[in-house]
């Protein structure tokens, strides 16, 4: 009995061998990231600190709050000296009452960069501002902001 030369027979190599080369692609796509440049570095007490968005999206559903993903780095200071830290986007900072009663925005990570759901609205606005509140294990509560940038922001 003869084999029949479909288009199938003929082509189902090329599959394989797509198989066979997309697990490269995507590990070089995961190795090789691009993130948005870091904002401007500021000074709260005895920490200077420089935020990162991990990406120019918009803010996305995560456990039923909006969050944007950050990655803040710390070129002053002892990260050991933070009792705990929180990351909101809005416009005002929230109360660290309020901020201790969930599991968003709370900073995460080591020395080298700290990663943190920052709590946001679902629509970012001109008059948002990304606040940052940390509180030492003496007790002392720190706050800061940053604009947020044009890029961000929905473009109408």
């Amino acid at each position: 009995m003869a084999r029949s030369n479909t288009f199938w027979q003929r082509h189902k190599y090329k599959l394989n061998g797509l198989v066979l080369v997309l697990p490269f692609w995507f590990l070089y796509q995961s190795l090789t990231p691009e993130f948005p440049p870091a904002w401007p570095a500021q000074q709260v007490g005895d920490f200077e600190i420089a935020p990162m968005p991990l990406n120019l999206k918009p803010p996305y559903a995560h456990h039923d709050e909006y969050v944007k993903d950050f990655m803040l780095m710390f070129s002053k200071g002892d990260i050991g000296a933070i009792r705990q830290g929180y990351l909101n986007i809005g416009p005002q900072a929230l109360p660290l009452a309020q901020l201790q009663q969930g599991e968003e925005g709370i900073l995460h990570g080591s020395r080298h960069g700290q990663h943190v759901h920052a709590i946001a609205p679902k629509t970012l606005t001109a008059a948002d501002k990304v606040w940052l509140t940390l509180q030492t294990w003496q007790g002392d509560t720190l706050t800061t902001s940053w604009e947020l940038p044009a890029e961000l922001l929905p473009q109408h």
